[in-house]
């Protein structure tokens, strides 16, 4: 078993962690049968590995939507605020690197790298806010543009006075409560 397989143990966990999350927030994804995202699931054990890494984390993924062009179920972190294993990073290793002190163990790119997944955009995040009230104490970094990241900033969202916000940090900051979202494609 190489490092990104789980166990038959493991993917069994998972799978049942998962349709209880999908059973119990049915809302989120209308007419998708668990039936169909399992099978997808296990011929491609590649991405429950993903999931697993998105679970173990904090991000309680859940499919959102269906791409009926690729076939792709699409999973984000619903987790209700930021995945706790991924808080008090910085944007970037740019930004990080450029911290001359108390610098954070990663930043929010290279994990989501690491992790198989990508982060949020900003169309993304709102999407996934008119499906419940998340980052209501909490924020989350999403995809920065360049223009933006080239002058040294990043941006995140949250939810605050019941209203979708997105603002701005230097990329090197980082903060207990911040972390990332991410989406992966099944």
């Amino acid at each position: 078993m190489s490092k990104k397989e789980l166990s038959v143990e493991q993917t069994h966990e998972l799978l049942h962690t998962l349709k209880t999350r999908f059973e119990k927030n049915m809302e989120r994804h209308k007419g998708i049968e668990w039936t169909k995202v399992q099978a997808k699931l296990e011929a491609n054990t590649d991405k429950l590995w993903v999931l697993d890494e998105m679970e173990i984390t904090g991000g309680e993924p859940d499919i959102v939507d269906y791409d009926e062009k690729t076939g792709e179920y699409i999973f984000y972190d619903c987790s209700a605020e930021s995945p706790k294993g991924r808080r008090s990073i910085c944007y970037d290793l740019e930004g990080l690197e450029s911290r001359k002190e108390h610098q954070p163990e990663n930043n929010a790119i290279d994990m989501a790298a690491a992790m198989g997944i990508e982060l949020l955009t900003e169309e993304q995040y709102r999407f996934l806010q008119q499906l419940g009230q998340f980052d209501t104490k909490t924020s989350s970094w999403i995809v920065t543009p360049s223009g933006i990241r080239k002058l040294g900033g990043a941006l995140f969202g949250d939810r605050r006075y019941d209203h979708v916000f997105v603002y701005h940090n230097g990329a090197q900051s980082y903060y207990a409560a911040r972390a990332f979202r991410g989406l992966l494609k099944v």
